[in-house]
């Protein structure tokens, strides 16, 4: 039976991923992924951000961010598609703080049914409304010195986003069924996968909210745009999950990996984390066993933003135009607007020819 071929996980392979090139492979050997972990691991990860796992430029930009706000008591917006990180780069904000001693407490707005979820916040007095048989505290008060975390904030209905605003401007609130003010000292931290601006724009999201949250955004990049990434997060749910599951492997087939680093991940890190949690449970021998992933169509990405749409058909006129921009038959006379207006809307969108041939190189 002939051997398969492994990825050899040295910082030289990881680089020519984090390039854009073809990861060095070695064929015909195995490696000691335990080894070689300690090694990856260790030049991977930023020491001053646990959790944190990668080397590429992306991932170091939002660990600069991180390390920059965390001291603060700034309001954070964290923004990012499912599956980017977004409480984990939320805890390394607060455990770079100096509340890192005090509660991280987490509310997603998402899960809980609006009707409730003002109480969740702010909690309630005795008799409040029916079923309140017994006096609550809010997320402010549990998170009172610490950092609450409000994850999905884009679903939050507009008649509680008059109230969150007040309490982050004030500090101060109520709770249900009481006239007593009570004050916090609360940061804030907010994420959300959807487009605010654009709520904004379509009166969905409140402006003033908005740009109070808005205070130091940060841009989660997704798991395509990291490809370098990708061989040291395998190498770390591998040794994160194996011995959960009293298993050893140690090596990774230079295929699979291939496979892994050209796949789009509409799910981000969290659907390669559960990939790899399967890999793991099929692997009966010492090589990871990668089963075979699904075809991805385009809506299982999620609906587009309004910017999203207008920057994708940017660049397919840009691409019909061979990327000319001014002129006659440029993308900006054919998209109706001045050549300054056009650049303007690039740089806004981040469209640049590196970027469209990235994706083109990716696309299924």
């Amino acid at each position: 039976m002939e051997r398969a071929a492994v990825l050899v996980l040295d910082s030289g392979s990881v680089s020519s991923f984090q390039s854009g090139e073809h990861a060095h492979l070695s064929f015909g050997s195995h490696v000691d992924l335990d080894e070689q972990l300690e090694i990856v691991t260790r030049e991977a990860c930023c020491d001053s951000v646990e959790g944190m796992v990668g080397t590429s430029l992306a991932l170091r930009e939002v660990l600069d961010q991180v390390l920059t706000v965390g001291p603060t008591a700034c309001t954070v917006l964290i923004q990012g598609e499912t599956g980017t990180g977004k409480e984990l780069v939320a805890r390394a904000i607060h455990m770079q703080s100096e509340r890192r001693a005090r509660p991280f407490v987490k509310v997603n707005c998402a899960a809980i049914p609006l009707d409730l979820l003002e109480s969740e916040l702010f909690g309630h007095e005795k008799g409040a409304f029916t079923g309140a048989v017994v006096q609550r505290i809010g997320r402010f008060e549990a998170a009172d010195g610490g950092t609450l975390f409000l994850d999905e904030i884009g679903d939050m209905p507009l008649g509680l986003q008059a109230k969150l605003l007040r309490v982050l401007q004030e500090q101060e609130f109520e709770r249900l069924g009481s006239n007593h003010t009570r004050r916090v000292d609360v940061r804030v931290v907010a994420a959300t996968n959807q487009d605010l601006a654009a709520m904004v724009a379509v009166k969905k999201f409140r402006m003033d909210l908005y740009y109070r949250l808005n205070v130091f955004p940060i841009a989660l990049p997704p798991l395509r745009l990291r490809l370098g990434d990708i061989p040291v997060l395998v190498a770390h749910f591998v040794r994160t999950i194996a011995p959960r599951m009293c298993k050893q492997i140690s090596k990774i087939p230079t295929q699979a990996m291939e496979t892994l680093v050209q796949y789009p991940w509409p799910g981000n890190i969290r659907e390669l984390q559960n990939l790899i949690e399967r890999a793991v449970i099929l692997t009966r021998g010492d090589v990871l066993q990668v089963p075979e992933l699904p075809s991805v169509t385009p809506n299982q990405t999620g609906p587009m933003t309004l910017a999203e749409a207008e920057r994708d058909h940017i660049l397919k006129v840009l691409e019909g135009s061979n990327w000319v921009v001014g002129g006659r038959a440029g993308a900006a006379a054919r998209l109706g607007v001045k050549r300054t207006t056009l650049i303007a809307k690039m740089k806004k969108l981040g469209v640049s020819r590196v970027c469209d041939m990235a994706r083109s190189r990716f696309a299924v």
